[in-house]
């Protein structure tokens, strides 16, 4: 078996990854960015069951995977979906002193992440979620094409 892509080729997944992320939320540094990425996955993480949070890891880029999973401990409460205004502030909430993160953190890390994974493994992973998942990594749009997933 031959070794998978996402593991070759990680560091330009990763760039990738971050690079449109960090084009979307139009922040200065990938120090900033990254603080967005990690509190967007964090703060989605919340939310899961341990086995709803691997079901979404295992489709995630090799970084982005690590970061969704660094930290994690199994005995933290699940929290309910909020608005996305609530979820949103607590993405901001992440190092509240050293954080830029904008108001389109979510819709920014999501447009990033459509646009390098398997659009039928994240719909599938999402949809056994339920709609606060979709809803939470939906991207608003005019040209679906704009989501289409990139090779890097």
């Amino acid at each position: 078996m031959p070794m998978p892509w996402t593991y070759r080729h990680s560091h330009r997944e990763w760039r990738a990854f971050l690079d449109y992320a960090k084009d979307q939320m139009s922040l200065p540094s990938d120090n900033n960015t990254y603080t967005a990425i990690q509190a967007v996955l964090m703060t989605f993480r919340r939310r899961l069951t341990p086995q709803q949070a691997l079901d979404f890891a295992n489709i995630l880029p090799t970084v982005p995977r690590a970061i969704f999973v660094e930290g994690w401990r199994l005995d933290e409460p699940r929290l309910p979906f909020g608005t996305r205004e609530e979820l949103t502030q607590e993405v901001k909430d992440l190092r509240p002193h050293h954080n830029l993160t904008p108001d389109n953190a979510i819709e920014a890390t999501a447009y990033a992440l459509w646009r390098l994974v398997r659009h039928e493994d994240l719909a599938r992973v999402l949809k056994r979620i339920g709609d606060d998942a979709i809803a939470y990594w939906h991207v608003e749009v005019s040209d679906p094409r704009d989501l289409e997933q990139r090779i890097v």
